[in-house]
């Protein structure tokens, strides 16, 4: 006759239970809270070490199925010098017999302990983990395959040192299933990286492949995308030889952060070149007719734009000829560094009420000057008044003033970059001559 389970024995199992579901829970938690790879697997690991391990690695596959140690945790860290086990690994091939290859190549989980000292010399990859196992210390140890989609992406390596708790085939379904969800992550982060990459490209194309080149200016030109999403925006830069030798110099930003709102700026910005070449009338005039256009199109889709016309001969005086749709003022600086916004021809965004006189304004361009145009995401901060921006703006313009036109965009990215929106930047330097 089978007696009843005692009472402690009872509460362990439902103890290992509780502890087993609040590692898992700690892990999802982790692992959902970036979609960088390697973050999210070096919050993994230090999840699980002491949870679950004495220390720990993962082992990743690129594109080309090149392995690299991406993450190793111990829970001495003076043991473990920073990256002294991370970097690339040896390649595998189909004949290496070692539990990594192994496991690399779709194999496990599997349960060794204790670990074997076995050494495989045909087997380089085996024997970088056999030193690691060695200088790290391992009584026993569980590899399993990170799979996702049919595909193996890499390898958790989980490490116990003592002899008193060794990792137990009842181990290995917890660390199974920790693999799947690391897997399931990895795969999330390289699907998102490969979206936004595709919708960078995009933006991208949509944006003039070259600027004009005249003796007397330089232009300069970027686009940075925004670094939490994988979508395509709104805004855009265009610059341009009008018929009659002025160049057109355009800034906007379309409403919007997704695929309509860059099937919109492409379709303003080319219309906006037909009318500018075509008419030939004053800004103002041209962002009018542009407004009459969006809201027999488009209806309510807003956007800010900004036209204007650099006026002048080889010899100078040079200046600027503009109206704006509610974008944000350019910044004029000049060779010894002062700064001014240019405030002049103001007016509504398009898509509000295209029936509202637009203005123009002239501003003189001095000899080797900077004229920056740009969008909100290089000066807008999340819970910051707009004016912090500008001002920033302003001491980071006058700063870079006397460098070159390319290293004052890159300076300029340098210094504000890294929004949460995208931003685009066009910028201007006048001759020595002008």
């Amino acid at each position: 006759m089978t007696g009843k389970p005692e009472k402690h024995d009872i509460d362990e199992v439902l103890q290992q239970a509780l502890s087993r579901l609040t590692l898992l829970s700690g892990v999802t938690a982790a692992l959902s809270s970036t979609l960088s790879t390697e973050e999210a697997v070096r919050r993994l690991c230090r999840i699980l070490v002491p949870q679950l391990a004495d220390w720990c690695a993962v082992d990743l596959l690129d594109e080309q199925g090149h392995p690299n140690r991406v993450a190793v945790t111990h829970r001495d860290p003076e043991r473990l010098p920073e990256g002294r086990f991370e970097g690339p690994l040896p390649p595998i091939h189909d004949e290496h017999p070692g539990p990594l290859a192994q496991v690399l190549r779709g194999a496990g989980p599997l349960l060794l302990t204790p670990v074997s000292s076995t050494e495989w010399p045909g087997d380089p990859l085996h024997a970088v983990q056999a030193e690691m196992f060695r200088r790290l210390g391992s009584d026993s140890a569980i590899l399993a395959p990170l799979r996702a989609r049919q595909q193996v992406l890499g390898a958790l390596t989980i490490v116990r040192t003592g002899q008193d708790r060794p990792l137990t085939a009842d181990d290995q379904s917890i660390v199974e299933d920790l693999a799947h969800r690391v897997a399931l992550a990895v795969d999330n982060g390289r699907l998102y990286r490969a979206a936004q990459h595709i919708a960078e490209r995009l933006q991208r194309s949509l944006l003039p492949d070259r600027l004009p080149e005249t003796g007397a200016l330089r232009l300069a030109a970027r686009y940075s995308p925004a670094h939490e999403t994988a979508e395509v925006g709104g805004d855009w830069y265009d610059a341009f030889v009008m018929p009659k030798g002025d160049i057109a110099l355009i800034i906007g930003d379309v409403a919007g952060h997704d695929l309509p709102a860059a099937v919109v700026m492409s379709q303003l910005r080319n219309m906006l070149r037909t009318l500018a070449c075509d008419r030939g009338e004053p800004p103002s005039e041209i962002l009018r007719r542009l407004d009459a256009v969006n809201e027999t199109l488009y209806g309510t889709r807003t956007a800010t734009c900004l036209y204007g016309l650099i006026t002048g001969a080889e010899s100078g005086p040079w200046g600027f000829h503009h109206s704006s749709a509610g974008h944000l003022p350019p910044l004029l600086v000049t060779h010894e560094g002062e700064t001014r916004y240019l405030e002049g021809g103001e007016g509504l965004l398009l898509g509000v009420d295209p029936g509202v006189p637009r203005r123009d304004a002239f501003d003189e361009l001095p000899p080797r000057s900077t004229l920056l145009l740009y969008t909100d995401g290089l000066v807008e901060r999340p819970e910051e008044h707009l004016t912090h921006g500008m001002t920033r703006l302003r001491q980071h313009a006058a700063a870079l003033a006397q460098e070159p036109v390319e290293a004052f965009c890159d300076g300029i990215l340098a210094g504000l970059g890294g929004s949460a929106d995208d931003i685009a930047l066009i910028a201007l330097r006048v001759s020595p001559t002008g």
